[in-house]
């Protein structure tokens, strides 16, 4: 890949404020940040718990409506299209990995990484799930439902389910924050493994120092607010 398409930023944002009433009053969440995440980069959010980076992060999916601002991902000014729309933005170019693992239990393991290839209509979703499974070291779980499963192997389905479309961008928020530091560890250098081998960018948000030098850039909130 030539130096020009690596520096091509995947997302970008402008003045990107979100306020909330509470009462008679107003709180600023996040103020005016303006960032930009470039392709091939893997980027941590980091910063003190309520400084903004969660809120920051569902804006940046889209999950979430900002006061003021904008965000361009993929060149899509993504607060231009409708929510229907903006699901399906998301869908092909957007992978999550949540702290609370969010897996349906009704559905195996199996059956949860097929989901978002079956809802963009992928004609090998169960091969390509399994693929993702075995790779993850869950070759054994496939039928498994989720409380069925510790933790760490939750959180290695949801990895695997979040690769599964092979998104341009993986967007994790506090990956490792219910797992053991030894899970975690594990949990962590199967993400950055996957990221390489499928050429990922990854938005990061951590409030783990360790965690966050793993990442080629860190942006710090604090008070919503980049501050550096």
């Amino acid at each position: 890949m030539s130096d020009n398409l690596v520096k091509q930023p995947i997302l970008w944002t402008h003045a990107l404020t979100k306020q909330v009433s509470t009462g008679d009053e107003q709180l600023t969440i996040l103020q005016d940040v303006n960032l930009q995440v470039n392709a091939g980069e893997a980027v941590a959010i980091i910063g003190a718990s309520g400084s903004g980076k969660s809120t920051l992060l569902g804006l940046l999916a889209g999950l979430d409506l900002p006061t003021s601002g904008k965000v361009h991902l993929d060149n899509i000014d993504i607060f231009t299209l409708d929510e229907d729309s903006r699901a399906t933005l998301r869908s092909k170019i957007l992978g999550f990995v949540f702290q609370s693992f969010q897996l349906l239990p009704a559905l195996t393991a199996l059956e949860n990484v097929m989901l978002p290839l079956e809802l963009t209509a992928v004609s090998n979703a169960e091969a390509t799930a399994r693929r993702l499974l075995d790779r993850v070291g869950l070759a054994m779980r496939l039928y498994h439902y989720p409380k069925q499963l510790s933790g760490g192997e939750q959180q290695r389905v949801a990895i695997a389910r979040a690769f599964a479309t092979d998104p341009k961008l993986l967007l994790a928020d506090e990956p490792t924050g219910n797992l053991d530091s030894a899970t975690g560890i594990q949990i962590i250098e199967l993400m950055f493994e996957l990221n390489r081998e499928h050429g990922t960018t990854l938005v990061l948000v951590t409030h783990d120092e360790a965690l966050s030098r793993r990442c080629s850039r860190q942006i710090r909130l604090a008070n919503g607010q980049l501050v550096q």
